[in-house]
């Protein structure tokens, strides 16, 4: 098994004197008091942008402060290509979070918040900036169950203008749809460069949607024979799209 994750704010060797760093805060309770973890096993600190570095406990000292040594260098996870963002639509209550948690796991690289026309949840005001802080939490968190050590980026909210325009410049744009004739599982793929993938709300993508996205070159393609909520469907598309391009290889 690999060694559990734990995120630095910065990650540089000025911030290891002597090959040694001291975790404390959070991430030093959870590596203490809920990980329990001993001098001897082996751990790995990140800042979750590809920086990691990996070391071994030292010592735990009182609930929330672990001293980790032998921290030799750092190294860097190069961007995975091809990129792989995912358009997420805002689900009802804490699917939102479920479906961060899961695109996170299988490996997506950048999620954007989508307030689709259909969409019965709307991100206004404090209220949006919570919810958006709670995504970009559970990407953190989803990060390091994953033993991840470049996190997804989790963006603003983007209108439907917005997404277009992000869906212009992929190397490959496509919408989750069932008006779609090809299945995304035989969709020409590129090796590299920007895969775009739009997952719509409970009620669907509405057609000025899908005519917009298909202007800035975005089909329709289908999944499979069933229908997934908003909530799976962009895990289970991602999971295809990753297996596809060899970055599951």
């Amino acid at each position: 098994m690999t060694a559990p994750v734990f995120v630095v704010e910065t990650l540089r060797p000025s911030d290891l004197p002597g090959g040694e760093y001291v975790l404390d805060g959070p991430e030093g309770r959870h590596a203490v008091s809920v990980k329990r973890l001993r001098p001897g096993e082996d751990v790995v600190l990140t800042d979750g942008q590809g920086h990691w570095a990996q070391g071994v406990v030292k010592a735990a000292e009182g609930k929330d402060r672990l001293v980790v040594m032998d921290l030799a260098s750092i190294d860097e996870e190069p961007p995975p290509r091809p990129r792989l963002t995912v358009v997420q639509a805002l689900p009802k209550g804490d699917r939102g979070e479920l479906a961060i948690e899961t695109m996170t796991e299988v490996g997506v690289d950048a999620i954007v918040p989508w307030a689709a026309s259909r969409c019965i949840t709307q991100w206004k005001g404090e209220r949006g900036l919570k919810a958006l802080g709670k995504w970009r939490a559970t990407a953190r968190e989803a990060g390091k169950q994953a033993r991840r050590v470049r996190f997804p980026e989790v963006a603003d909210a983007a209108t439907t203008k917005q997404v277009a325009a992000l869906l212009a410049d992929a190397d490959f744009a496509a919408v989750l749809h069932e008006s779609g004739e090809q299945p995304l599982a035989t969709a020409a793929l590129p090796a590299d460069g920007d895969i775009v993938l739009v997952v719509g709300p409970e009620g669907g993508v509405a057609p000025e949607e899908l005519a917009l996205f298909a202007q800035a070159g975005a089909h329709p393609y289908r999944l499979g024979p069933s229908v997934l909520r908003t909530s799976t469907a962009g895990t289970a598309a991602a999971a295809l799209l990753l297996g596809r391009t060899g970055r599951w290889s």
